[in-house]
């Protein structure tokens, strides 16, 4: 039985979908204004997984990711310029030309990291109409207000507001994060719609002016759109991003809809980097990019499922490097149960392998997508598969229901792993030959020269039961 954190009970419940067999899944996406960062890359997968858990537990995922393409602006205010406006007068390039270049940077980092595209890519450009038409809904509603060209939501309106961040409207001051404006009744209030300045370039025609969307007003216009116009079952994101960003979200959601924005609220956790949360905004951050230039994709995707999905993460190269040997450990696990399924091997194991670890697999995944664990039940199969290929006690049979297991569990961790027999070059195969020709003859000198000579080949010999041997690459 399936269960999720959600942020905005503080606890976790049983995962219970709207309509039987289906899920709503909204993913706030990256504000595309430069390359996408580790934590991206954290989070993103993080969410992929969920997806594939659920996919994984027959559930059909209708999943939406957008991308911010107008409205965030800089340091997440009201009141300045728009990220990608900045960017576009860095390069020299249009506003749009950015958006289009960082899009494709983040679907070529999404594709690396086997990340499985979203049903939907909605960008609020494209959603200007239908924004307006929202905002109108809201002002008729009288839970926003206009004021010089400007719309703003009203926060006294809506009761409720703080109630997925924690935080209560009488302990939040101006300040920080929410710019001291006059326009504004209350300085809480937040902009649905902003009037432009003369030199703003990303801007459109509205009843009120010419302007642009508020950053938090997109996400619910279009999550509004694709997910059927109601209650949908999972809104995700980093929770960097709760207050204002999601809190906003869910007052103008809710006061529009009249009833809850999402059931389930399933928010990732960032990635540090010298004990600070890496972001472009502050300048420190690491990108995709820069890590896969120095590793394979699937050794920073394991890495990020080493991690529970809600627990801080510590870029490190030592906790790199460890994702790397584990990844050839599962890689070469593979290869030899592939080896020995393809195998005349009639030996016979006494476990049910795929029954315990399916169950404890599950187990895991359950409680609220605890990767890390269910990972550890993964190294503990290998750990228990060695013994017995070792003992050449795995019937191919066996490693045929093994590897089919792994295969299944896998399209929920998303691993692009070898899983094929190598094709070992006749000349390390002479080698083997003549090593196990020096043991027969108790010669363990040559034997051992011979066993260093394949190892700098970049292979390895491992001796089994029955004078039998076995070869895999490093």
């Amino acid at each position: 039985m399936l269960k999720l954190y959600n942020t905005i009970t503080k606890q976790k419940e049983v995962f219970k979908p709207i309509n039987l067999g289906k899920v709503g899944m909204y993913v706030c996406g990256p504000t595309v204004y430069d390359h996408c960062h580790l934590g991206h890359g954290r989070g993103y997968v993080s969410m992929d997984v969920i997806r594939r858990y659920l996919e994984y537990s027959g559930y059909e995922v209708r999943y939406i990711m957008n991308y911010t393409d107008v409205g965030h602006l800089v340091d997440d205010g009201e009141i300045g310029e728009d990220k990608i406006q900045k960017k576009a007068k860095t390069e020299s390039i249009d506003p749009m030309e950015v958006v289009e270049k960082y899009i494709e940077s983040a679907k070529e980092d999404f594709k690396a990291l086997n990340i499985k595209s979203a049903i939907f890519n909605p960008r609020p450009t494209q959603y200007i109409t239908q924004i307006i038409s929202f905002v109108e809904k809201l002002i008729e509603k009288k839970f926003a207000y206009e004021s010089n060209g400007s719309v703003y939501f009203s926060v006294e309106k809506f009761p409720e507001y703080g109630k997925l961040s924690g935080r209560k409207t009488d302990e939040l001051e101006s300040g920080s994060r929410v710019e001291i404006n006059p326009e504004k009744k209350n300085p809480l209030d937040f902009a649905l719609w902003i009037k432009a300045d003369q030199n703003h370039i990303l801007k459109w025609p509205s009843p009120w002016s010419v302007g642009y969307p508020g950053w938090h007003i997109e996400c619910s216009v279009m999550s509004y759109d694709l997910l059927g116009q109601d209650t949908f079952d999972i809104h995700g994101g980093g929770n960097e991003n709760i207050f204002p960003h999601n809190e906003n979200e869910v007052a103008q959601s809710e006061a529009y809809l009249g009833k809850k924005m999402a059931n389930y609220w399933l928010l990732w956790s960032m990635v540090n980097i010298d004990g600070s949360k890496m972001s472009k905004s502050k300048n420190n951050h690491t990108s995709i990019k820069d890590i896969l230039q120095r590793y394979d994709p699937m050794v920073m995707r394991l890495w990020i499922l080493s991690s529970h999905y809600r627990s801080v993460m510590d870029y490190t190269e030592s906790a790199l490097e460890q994702a790397k040997s584990n990844l050839q450990k599962i890689s070469t696990w593979a290869i030899n149960l592939t080896n020995i399924s393809d195998s005349e091997n009639d030996s016979k194991s006494e476990i049910d392998f795929v029954h315990i670890y399916q169950k404890r697999f599950e187990e895991a995944m359950d409680d609220d997508l605890n990767t890390p664990l269910a990972l550890a039940v993964v190294y503990e199969l290998i750990t228990e598969t060695n013994k017995f290929l070792a003992e050449n006690k795995l019937s191919a049979e066996t490693a045929e229901n093994i590897l089919r297991f792994w295969e299944k569990i896998n399209k929920v961790f998303g691993l692009e792993i070898a899983s094929s027999a190598i094709e070992i070059p006749s000349e390390i195969v002479s080698l083997a030959e003549e090593r196990k020709t020096a043991r027969n003859d108790k010669d363990f000198q040559k034997s051992d020269e011979l066993r260093v000579k394949i190892e700098q080949t970049g292979y390895v010999v491992e001796d089994l039961k029955d004078n039998n041997y076995k070869i895999t690459k490093k």
